[in-house]
């Protein structure tokens, strides 16, 4: 079950693959696109999977359920 420590683990595992990336991406002409590329595919899917999950965790709009009878919603 996802918790609030799952945001900043994932964001761990992103710095470093990030650095990874950096320090490892081929060398040549066509380093700086290497790992510019790397680097913003990780950030971009670490974002989208945060953004995901933490509407998951806290929703904006409360479900309501449309069959129950006004004045038996709490019992």
């Amino acid at each position: 079950m996802a918790n609030g420590w799952s945001i900043f683990i994932g964001l761990a595992i992103i710095v470093a693959m990030s650095l990874a990336a950096w320090f490892f991406s081929p060398k040549g002409e066509n380093q700086v696109l290497w790992r510019s590329s790397l680097i913003l595919t990780f950030i971009s899917c670490y974002l989208m999977w945060a953004i995901t999950l933490l509407a998951q965790l806290h929703p904006m709009i409360e479900p309501r359920r449309s069959d129950i009878r006004p004045g038996f919603e709490h019992h």
